[in-house]
């Protein structure tokens, strides 16, 4: 799991790097390297953070 994907907390804004088209999500756990997010267009997914480096989404 990388560093970022470590510091994940529920409620954190995350895009998926190799699938732009399903927009926003919001981390719902990160619980021994299993990421699930609800993204926006895509519903819930559950992401091995080991293969994704999930990106942080700053709303200003």
């Amino acid at each position: 799991m990388s560093d970022l994907n470590a510091l994940l907390e529920p409620g954190m804004l995350v895009k998926h790097p190799e699938q732009p088209d399903w927009g926003t999500g919001q981390v719902q756990s990160n619980i021994g390297g299993r990421i699930t997010v609800n993204f926006r267009e895509a519903g819930k997914v559950v992401i091995d953070g080991a293969n994704v480096e999930l990106l942080l989404v700053i709303e200003d």
